[in-house]
């Protein structure tokens, strides 16, 4: 009976709300995971960036970049951080602020945690300096993102925020050697993946005329044709090599098509804007 009722206090435990709660954000940029897990101290009426001691974290001084065991940044394959190359993995941020620009390094050892005591400059991964900037409203809890993703898909900005200061870093990806390899080995095992092929090729540039040797065998295949939506990006794909006479049949089979489908998701007006640019 005792050992029920010592087992019961050791499970009874009593949760309250945390000072700095976890927080977690995470994203995919081109084909890569990035994700920051971190504990997000408040304000609570506390100056937080500022020269000498007075501040919570004064200028010059190393800072954990967060609160309890700090904050980890993981990252699903190799990437560059400020141009500085980084093996995929997991990696503590530790920051040294300052009044217009910040140092930031990626450290490798987790088990030092937030101990910025027994920091160990041998162990950076990358170390760089970025400008900060003051922001117009003020940031209570500390907030990180992963923002302004580029067009291409090839690098987005890591942001810490907090109290009127805000300073971001970039995070570059190289997804075309993975995206080249799929290309090898499922065109050859599905068809229906020549499509998508093409595709990449077009908006990366790369062999147009192979992009459209790709894009008339998928075509060519079953009921394919038939498919409006494809047979427009056929269309600008004959637009950019030149063939304006082709692009033109094709948006107008295109057109035709799409005006017979019970739904055109915009395909109408796509190539009805198309054809315009094309007499």
């Amino acid at each position: 009976m005792m050992f029920v009722a010592v087992a019961w206090m050791a499970q009874a435990q009593i949760q309250t709300p945390q000072p700095s709660p976890a927080g977690s954000v995470s994203t995919v940029v081109g084909l890569t995971d990035v994700k920051i897990d971190y504990s997000r101290p408040q304000m609570k009426g506390r100056k937080i960036f500022g020269e000498g001691a007075s501040f919570l974290t004064p200028y010059g001084q190393i800072w954990r970049t967060g609160a309890n065991n700090g904050t980890i940044i993981s990252f699903s394959d190799d990437v560059t951080v400020e141009g500085t190359k980084v093996a995929k993995g997991q990696y503590l941020i530790f920051t040294w602020p300052g009044a217009s620009e910040w140092t930031v390094a990626l450290y490798s050892d987790l088990s030092i945690g937030g101990n910025t005591a027994g920091y160990d400059k041998s162990k950076e991964a990358a170390n760089f300096k970025v400008n900060s900037q003051k922001l117009t409203e003020t940031v209570e809890t500390l907030t990180m993102q992963i923002t302004d993703i580029a067009e291409d898909s090839k690098s987005a900005n890591v942001q810490i925020a907090w109290e009127n200061t805000s300073v971001k870093f970039k995070v570059g990806v190289d997804y075309d050697a993975k995206v080249m390899a799929a290309i090898e080995a499922n065109t050859k095992v599905n068809p229906n993946n020549l499509i998508a092929a093409a595709r990449y090729y077009h908006a990366t540039k790369k062999d147009l005329k192979q992009a459209l040797a790709w894009t008339n065998e998928y075509l060519a295949a079953g009921k394919n044709s038939e498919q409006f939506w494809n047979l427009n990006f056929k269309a600008q794909l004959q637009k950019d090599m030149g063939d304006k006479k082709g692009a033109l049949e094709t948006a107008t089979k295109s057109l035709e098509l799409a005006k017979k489908a019970p739904s055109d998701f915009g395909y109408i007006k796509l190539n009805e804007d198309l054809i315009k640019t094309l007499k």
